[in-house]
């Protein structure tokens, strides 16, 4: 049975436009809170496969999206590199033992090796594809390794960023050993979630924005396009989808090997198709705090559809749906996009 938005993914005519939201498995539903509690941490959660399973489902059967994505947190690739992963309530992840020099660096378990200790992932994906409606794809993703990379060397999130640039401008060598290292691992990584039996895989670079124009095309979205175009070349038949967050304005200068290019909500969709929209299919791009509104939802909705008209779209948030967004305005979102595509 072809699923839609594998279709969707490829730029194929489907009978509407599929929709999902990033971070739709998680504390916007009352029912992901109550396993959270259960697993009593969120990196228990991650690594508990039958609970990742179920919060993973969770969307689909609540809200109604067309495409499950794997339940698990960008961060378990330093941590089984090596790094010492801590959530604290408040603060978010945290690495104790942040990289501070190439010695720390060279400690970091590369490769197929770190890839392998993420079994957990992997047996969520095998659960998620005996429970998944045949129908639905499921959706595999990573960090990208500029993303992953400032949370190794600043230890936490940051706003500045000045640690991980001060190491592109003063020593740009050590942080490209770093991003190599983290690029091994990745693809690896993403490999095995396709061989466990991911239908798509989306590579995250959360932190695109925090790199002027010249530095983010050395020291990020080359280390994404390898990762593409390592995936691409062994398993042609998995869609790849890029979600950059906030370079809008390098849009002229993407290139590379995949399928879907993910539109933050900081750039015109109608931008991104004029640049874009004939090399890759497009995905997003509602501001995600339009969900508070019905009525606002509906009008973006219905401008995107403009836009695109129904054509190498999918539908998503353009970045992940935030915690007291009420339940019901998120299905709001996902039948609006099915009601206004259905019409095209």
């Amino acid at each position: 049975m072809s699923k839609i938005f594998v279709d969707a993914c490829f730029g194929k005519e489907t009978p509407y436009t599929p929709v999902w939201m990033m971070r739709q498995a998680g504390r916007y539903l009352p029912e992901y809170m109550k396993v959270r509690a259960e697993a009593g941490s969120f990196l228990n959660l991650c690594h508990d496969p039958k609970k990742a399973c179920e919060v993973t489902i969770q969307p689909l059967d609540i809200v109604g999206v067309d495409a499950a994505i794997l339940f698990s947190d960008i961060l378990v690739i330093p941590h089984e590199m090596g790094m010492d992963l801590e959530f604290i309530k408040g603060e978010g992840p945290v690495f104790h033992k942040p990289i501070k020099d190439e010695a720390d660096i060279d400690a970091l378990l590369g490769g197929e090796e770190a890839a392998d200790k993420l079994t957990y992932v992997y047996d969520t994906i095998k659960l998620l594809k005996q429970e998944l409606p045949e129908d639905k794809a499921l959706i595999g993703f990573t960090g990208a390794p500029w993303t992953l990379a400032t949370y190794m060397i600043e230890g936490k999130g940051t706003k500045t960023y000045n640690l991980c640039k001060k190491l592109i401008y003063s020593n740009p060598e050590l942080m490209h050993k770093l991003l190599a290292k983290v690029t091994q691992v990745v693809k690896h990584y993403m490999e095995k979630q396709i061989l466990a039996g991911a239908d798509v895989v989306q590579i995250f670079d959360s932190w695109a924005a925090a790199l002027e124009k010249q530095a983010y095309f050395e020291f990020s979205w080359k280390y994404m396009v390898e990762i593409a175009e390592y995936l691409k070349e062994k398993y042609p038949h998995i869609p790849v989808i890029m979600f950059p967050k906030g370079i809008g304005q390098y849009l002229d200068d993407i290139y590379g090997n995949f399928d879907v290019f993910g539109v933050d909500w900081s750039t015109p969709m109608a931008l991104a198709k004029e640049k874009l929209g004939d090399k890759y299919v497009l995905q997003g791009n509602m501001e995600p705090c339009r969900l508070y509104s019905k009525e606002k939802t509906t009008a973006c909705v219905e401008k995107i559809q403009e836009v695109m008209g129904g054509k190498r779209h999918i539908f998503n948030l353009g970045h992940g749906i935030l915690p007291d967004v009420p339940v019901e305005n998120a299905k709001h979102f996902v039948d609006e996009c099915h009601r206004v595509s259905k019409a095209k």
